[in-house]
């Protein structure tokens, strides 16, 4: 199964804090050797001040051989850069934390900074001392600690790219220190902060030249994105929310354009959430978008299968476009396994499989009106006897109950729907007719107006990061 493992073309996209989770999983899937995963973690271990975390891979990973000289060098200087980062760094917070000074800070930064300038002596360049030991408490893996550092020096800081930068650290922090729901309102804080940059052309006759700030966004989205698949995948509403941002046009967009693997992970909580949306429980109440995701969801698979599928999409485009369930049978027996050995989605294994089968019945019972229950338990990879029980607490548990009705001696499951009136389809079919032809008009105005231009053609991501505290 190591051919659909995607954690080699999602790291690229990551920080490199963020990657130690993902290479601890994958030395317990046994997808690779685990030496070779040894070393991939060494190798990220270097790159921080986690001298001693190193020096226990290279110990592993090289039993015969002494840890090298250098290593307890550089950790007395990381211990002594620590120090005298954090004398500075709480100089600082001595002052903002003084319940004076909190009570006389105010909403404007600029107002807060002549405040303190006024009255303590505190400069700008004084107080990115926060940031700069926020920055080395991270890369140290004092996450929790980054993350207060990080704030304090947003809350005051008028520089837009440090600002930008402690966002995104403190991001990394809260997601790594699990707090998830502080991590979701930070990725919301720091979407719309890459949403409402507006792409300015640089000053430049070349095409080229006014093509980069939209492509900085969109690899700012490409990476926010990715990261936001720790958040989505560990809080308690985490799957409806990623619908709801994935499936916007302008996400949506981002992951046609860079990052079409994302995919598998739009389509699996699709498939978490289909169940929930259609039960008799109002407990949860569910957005048109999320109610209609696996509709979405498909066209979008649809579009974009000469970039990406796996067994999990390959599962939705059997059924609902081929509708083949022998072969959606069989995709979704890989996808069970892709499901149970991918870093975002092993906990929800059983809910994707029950999920998954309830997508299956609900097409199943949707093209016939008498089935055999042990053909339908087939389908769903079930014995007669597991299929029964699950088709009964299906109907029970969803709207299928006012249509079907099961006949135990026959074995079977029998749907009476009524027809809907001619004039309820045609209201059916013609309901968004207005609104598309709306749209429609609206666009050939805009085409054929004096402004119109040519649009430049979508470009794919380079793979540069965006700025984030790190080394």
């Amino acid at each position: 199964m190591a051919e659909y493992d995607l954690s080699k073309t999602i790291i690229p996209y990551l920080d490199r804090h963020l990657t130690f989770p993902l290479l601890a999983h994958l030395s317990e899937t046994n997808l690779f050797p685990p030496r070779e995963v040894q070393i991939a973690q060494y190798e990220l271990a270097k790159g921080t001040n986690m001298f001693t975390y190193a020096a226990s891979l290279f110990s592993q990973i090289n039993p015969d051989q002494e840890v090298p000289a250098d290593f307890e060098e550089k950790m007395r200087n990381a211990v002594s850069i620590n120090e005298k980062l954090q004398q500075e760094a709480q100089a600082i917070l001595n002052v903002i934390e003084n319940p004076d000074v909190a009570q006389a800070l105010r909403q404007d930064k600029n107002q807060n900074l002549q405040y303190l300038k006024d009255n303590y002596n505190l400069t700008l360049d004084q107080i990115r001392a926060l940031y700069t030991f926020g920055q080395y408490q991270y890369s140290y893996g004092n996450y929790s600690g980054a993350a207060d550092y990080l704030y304090h020096f947003r809350v005051l800081s008028t520089d837009n790219e440090l600002t930008t930068s402690a966002h995104w650290g403190k991001l990394a922090s809260d997601i790594l220190t699990g707090k998830w729901d502080v991590a979701l309102e930070e990725l919301n804080t720091l979407r719309e902060l890459v949403d409402s940059r507006q792409p300015t052309p640089l000053v430049s006759s070349s095409s080229q030249a006014a093509i980069e700030p939209t492509l900085a966004q969109l690899h700012s989205r490409t990476w926010l994105t990715h990261w936001s698949l720790f958040v989505y995948f560990n809080h308690e509403q985490g799957r409806m929310l990623l619908l709801e941002t994935f499936l916007s046009p302008t996400y949506l967009n981002t992951i046609q354009t860079s990052c079409p693997w994302i995919l598998r992970y739009l389509a699996t909580a699709a498939i978490l959430c289909r169940k929930a949306s259609t039960t008799n429980s109002t407990s949860t109440p569910t957005s048109s978008r999320v109610r209609n995701a696996i509709r979405e969801v498909v066209k979008v698979i649809q579009t974009e299968e000469y970039q990406f599928q796996d067994p999990v999409t390959s599962f939705l485009k059997e059924l609902y476009v081929e509708f083949d369930f022998e072969a959606a049978q069989r995709e979704l027996s890989l996808a069970e396994k892709v499901v149970g050995d991918d870093f975002f989605l092993q906990e929800f294994k059983d809910d994707f499989l029950d999920n998954a089968r309830y997508l299956i019945s609900e097409a199943y019972c949707r093209i016939h009106q008498r089935i055999d229950i042990g053909d339908l338990s087939e389908r769903l990879n079930l014995s007669r006897d597991e299929g029964e029980k699950w088709i009964v607490n299906l109907i029970r548990e969803t709207r299928m109950g006012a249509d079907a009705k099961i006949d135990l001696e026959k074995n079977v499951i029998e749907i009476n729907r009524p027809a809907l009136p001619i004039y309820q389809s045609v209201i059916e079919k013609t309901r968004g007719l207005a609104i598309r032809t709306q749209a429609l008009g609206a666009a050939l105005s805009r085409a054929n107006g004096p402004q119109a231009t040519q649009q430049p053609p979508r470009a794919a991501a380079d793979g540069q990061a965006p700025a984030i505290p790190v080394n």
